[in-house]
């Protein structure tokens, strides 16, 4: 190691200076010179680092060095060299104030130990941002697993920090701190629940970002656009945004509604209640006039023929119509919309597609519609649903059938 004590205590005492007087004048030059040096160092080897990174990622086709000099990686690698330099000078310059150059040396180390910190930081940003742009590791948990890493690494810092300061070795520091691991435990309780949680989310994939959920206890309804390691983040559909602790999800109940979204259809499962009192038998009037409707034009041709043959055989008297077997117009309007589903271009016909009559009701009968839609999206699923359900209540009247309708009173 280069001796420069006395490269101008010397000097100076010749030229007529007291002793301590160039004790502290050399200190304070070198000190300077020092300094200036090491900024001389870092601005040189930022500019050659910078101009270096950005000319490799120019060339390459990768856009992963794009997002290493983005997160500052190349300017936070650019300090180690004077940070160095000053680690290996300081004793000679402080080499007649033993209690400065302890002091000294220690925030030199302290700040060794933020650099690489901040270099850790960026470089897990940077995996993480890259990661971000690949199509299958856009909905993972990314965040999560930083935020773990930084922790574990915040914590080794910290002790090593606390380490130098106290002047106690590292190993028998992290010793000590084992007898107080029940007080670190309960400090950090959510961020040990929060971890475990994204672990679990993860490998039990529950929830990836863009998923559409439904957590009624925190009013949460709409996709997820974050999650990390303390909170998941949903875009509800008014475009708030609600927060929820990460270990909600595997404490409480929720609904994911990935499931709809990947099955290639959205159920529409909706019911007009009929009237009861407008529920009859059919006559052969009835029969001829509902066989103008063309999609049961067949049905009711086929299905009077059968009743007809069956009610023949069994030397049935028709004169009372409820007598053997008939058709009412709620099981033929039932058929209508049947076969009006299943020729609807916006139904997806590989779901489950069906007409069917409910448990009656003081109001009347539900004649529920369970089929799913083509399209997913909210707006043009509503579409569909309105579409449908206006034509189910103009063709009500047809079969001479009536919705429930509440009546109201007269108000004065």
């Amino acid at each position: 190691m280069l001796n420069i004590k006395h490269i101008l205590y010397d000097f100076l005492l010749e030229t007529g200076f007291s002793k301590n007087s160039a004790i502290y004048l050399n200190m304070l030059a070198l000190l300077l010179a020092l300094l200036l040096v090491a900024f001389i160092v870092d601005y040189v080897t930022k500019r050659v680092l910078w101009r270096f990174s950005a000319g490799v990622a120019k060339r390459t086709k990768t856009n992963f060095d794009d997002i290493l000099i983005t997160n500052k990686l190349p300017r936070n690698i650019a300090h180690i060299i004077p940070l160095i330099i000053l680690i290996e000078f300081v004793p000679q310059v402080f080499t007649d104030f033993p209690f400065a150059e302890n002091i000294i040396e220690k925030t030199l180390k302290v700040i060794a130990i933020i650099l690489t910190l901040q270099i850790i930081r960026s470089l897990l940003s940077s995996v993480k941002d890259y990661l971000k742009t690949i199509t299958r590791y856009k909905d993972k948990p990314i965040d999560s697993y930083v935020q773990v890493f930084m922790i574990f690494a915040w914590l080794l810092g910290i002790f090593s920090i606390f380490a130098i300061v106290t002047g106690i070795s590292f190993i028998k520091f992290a010793t000590t701190l084992g007898a107080a691991s029940a007080v670190i435990l309960l400090i950090f309780k959510d961020t040990i629940l929060g971890f475990v949680a994204s672990i679990q989310v993860s490998i039990n994939d529950m929830v990836r970002i863009g998923d559409w959920i439904t957590f009624e206890k925190y009013g949460a309804d709409g996709d997820v656009i974050e999650i990390n390691l303390a909170t998941v983040k949903v875009q509800n559909w008014d475009k708030t945004i609600t927060t929820i602790p990460t270990y909600a999800l595997i404490s409480d109940s929720f609904k994911n509604w990935r499931g709809m979204t990947e099955s290639g259809g959205r159920r529409i499962k909706r019911s007009v209640i009929v009237k009861t009192s407008t529920i009859k038998f059919l006559t052969k009037a009835d029969i001829a006039r509902f066989s103008k409707i063309q999609l049961v034009t067949d049905y009711l041709n086929n299905r009077s023929k059968e009743i007809e043959i069956h009610n023949k055989n069994h030397e049935i008297d028709k004169s009372v119509l409820i007598n053997g077997r008939n058709l009412t117009n709620f099981g033929v309007f039932r058929k209508y919309l049947q076969t009006y589903i299943e020729n609807h271009s916006a139904i997806n016909k590989d779901m489950t597609l069906m007409v069917r009559q409910l448990e009656s009701t003081s109001q009347g009968i539900p004649m529920e519609i369970y089929v799913f839609s083509k399209d997913q999206r909210w707006v043009n699923y509503e579409y569909i649903v309105g579409d449908i359900f206006d034509h189910v209540l103009a063709a009500v009247t047809y079969f001479d059938l009536e919705i429930y309708e509440l009546a109201l009173g007269k108000i004065e």
